[in-house]
């Protein structure tokens, strides 16, 4: 190590990663030249560990992250537990020499000693940012004001609502925010096309606009939702739109309903078991039953699991409830 290069080490699990950890690490960027992360697995988080330290790249793209595969899940301060844990960061380290160590534990006292670097506790009371990743994982919207929007945008499960127009969506969507106190994402397309319809169509471009504004108002619904996004419609419905309307769809809408297969992480039909509502806008009974057909082949043909919701909006609320309270995102 060059005796002017200041290194500095932090360590944990992340978990998720929240502005306690950021004041530990941008304190570690203000001091010195080179700051390292190393972020430990652990098999009873639910949290995958290249989630946690995308998390980390992401806010701070200069440092360098490591992702200790294997970490030891042992805790406390018995002489054999921090051998333990010191021979594994030694190990991960693999020579590499650091002059600080840093954390927000009493750990950071062994850690040191063994690495030859300089003790830095930041926080250690936590009087500075009172929080913990324990306290954000029993409720991560009551305590978002701690929590980068990086990482909150991915604790929120994303559920879309796919069908044909007239299979009530728009009204389950509405419904479930209230159930789940959250926010819902109205069909983007249904507002542009009464303002830019002609003749019942719209052009390719129109439908392009549909999806990118359509994305950006639900990418601005997840940083103010609790738990759950309820979303009407997604990319993939607009580019069988343009399907039907022109036969063929743009290429950027085309890649943006492929995006659109991973971009929700539940996927629910609206049925069309319920009445039709014959408004001057829609195409009839028929249309609907077809478009409807178009949607389920396109689904299979992209390989993505579904579920069905059919009966009353009671029923279907319900069929919602049941199935996400046996989801675990990660």
């Amino acid at each position: 190590m060059q005796n002017n290069l200041k290194t500095g080490l932090t360590l944990g699990k992340f978990a998720p990663f929240h502005k306690g950890h950021q004041l530990m690490i941008e304190m570690a960027i203000h001091e010195m030249d080179e700051v390292i992360v190393l972020i430990y697995d652990d098999p009873i988080i639910n949290i995958p560990l290249a989630v946690r330290a995308g998390w980390i790249r992401k806010i701070y793209p200069r440092i360098t992250v490591l992702e200790g595969d294997n970490s030891p899940n042992d805790t406390g301060y018995t002489s054999e537990i921090m051998k333990i844990q010191e021979d594994y960061v030694l190990e991960i380290l693999n020579g590499k020499q650091v002059s600080h160590f840093y954390s927000s534990e009493p750990y950071g006292q062994h850690m040191s000693i063994a690495l030859n670097a300089i003790d830095r506790q930041v926080n250690l009371s936590r009087n500075k940012i009172p929080i913990s990743a324990t306290k954000i994982r029993e409720d991560s919207f009551k305590h978002k004001k701690f929590i980068h929007p990086v990482v909150y945008k991915d604790l929120i499960t994303k559920v879309v609502l796919l069908g044909a127009p007239s299979t009530g969506k728009s009204t389950l969507a509405e419904k479930l925010a209230k159930h789940f106190k959250t926010q819902w994402m109205p069909e983007y397309g249904r507002e542009y096309w009464e303002e830019h319809q002609v003749d019942n169509r719209l052009t390719l471009d129109d439908l392009l606009v549909i999806a990118e504004t359509h994305i950006q108002k639900e990418d601005a619904f997840v940083l103010a939702s609790n738990q759950y996004l309820f979303s009407d419609t997604n990319a993939i419905t607009t580019y069988l739109f343009s399907l039907d309307y022109h036969g063929k769809a743009l290429k950027k809408l085309e890649d943006l309903a492929k995006k659109a297969e991973t971009r929700h992480d539940v996927i629910f039909v609206c049925d069309t078991d319920i009445p039709y509502d014959d408004t001057w806008d829609r195409s009839g009974d028929v249309k609907r039953k077809e478009f409807q057909q178009r949607i389920l082949d396109d689904l299979k043909l992209r390989n993505l699991n579904y579920h069905i919701l059919q009966g009353s909006i009671e029923e279907r609320v319900l069929k919602v409830e049941q199935t996400l309270k046996n989801y675990n995102k990660y």
